[in-house]
């Protein structure tokens, strides 16, 4: 029984650490458009490019210069 509820106690939490990892984020352009990503977008310093993953799979990269805001939902 105490197996069994230590297998279920850590599966639930692995579960919530993986929730944790990943939260959603929308990239307001500076002509208003909205652009949703699965995960908060990265920041590459060399290129001057914001590098993320959009809702359909596609990996899209946005210089941040056409970037007004990006908040995490």
């Amino acid at each position: 029984m105490t197996h069994r509820t230590l297998a279920t106690f850590m599966l639930a939490l692995g579960l919530a650490t993986l929730a944790g990892c990943s939260s959603p984020a929308v990239i307001t352009l500076n002509d208003g458009r909205e652009i949703q990503s699965v995960d908060t977008p990265r920041y590459n310093d060399k290129s001057g490019f914001y590098e993320f993953e959009q809702l359909d799979g596609k990996q899209t990269r946005i210089n941040k210069d056409q970037v007004r805001t990006v908040k995490d939902l």
